[in-house]
């Protein structure tokens, strides 16, 4: 019976999260006590954090845009707060900014590699909030 001895040891050790989904927590950057930086819920949480980030990551998921292109798409972003975004956002290795050749020099934003990572995760939101906004009682 050593693969229960093993199983109970394993609950033991990791004490209340023995219960855990371990599609949840499948490994053990996901079992903290608290927020953590090098927990990938948290990376993925504060890739999408920030107003507007994910209305700005879902329209450079359609391909590279210049800053007017997503003024244009946004029209009620400010363009103070696009700028503060989209700095971010390449601050956090999702988005590049290119200047593009000629003049007046131009820039155009696009999504890393680590950037489209984040198309599944926007479609899960998207679709969990539906189900919860259908499951709320209706308001008077």
């Amino acid at each position: 019976m050593v693969g229960t001895h093993g199983t109970s040891e394993a609950k033991r050790l990791v004490g209340h999260q023995a219960e855990t989904d371990v599609e949840l927590v499948p490994d053990a950057r996901g079992r903290t006590n608290r927020p953590e930086p090098g927990c990938p819920v948290e990376v993925a949480l504060a890739a999408i954090s920030g107003r507007w980030a994910t209305l700005v990551l879902r329209e450079l998921m359609h391909g590279p845009c210049s800053f007017g292109e997503l003024r244009a798409r946004l029209p009620s972003l400010t363009a103070k707060v696009l700028t503060d975004r989209l700095g971010e956002l390449v601050a956090q290795g999702l988005v590049v900014k290119d200047r593009l050749p000629g003049f007046p020099v131009r820039t155009s934003y696009r999504l890393t590699a680590a950037g489209m990572e984040l198309r599944p995760l926007l479609i899960a939101l998207y679709d969990a909030g539906s189900r919860v906004l259908a499951a709320l009682p209706p308001h008077d």
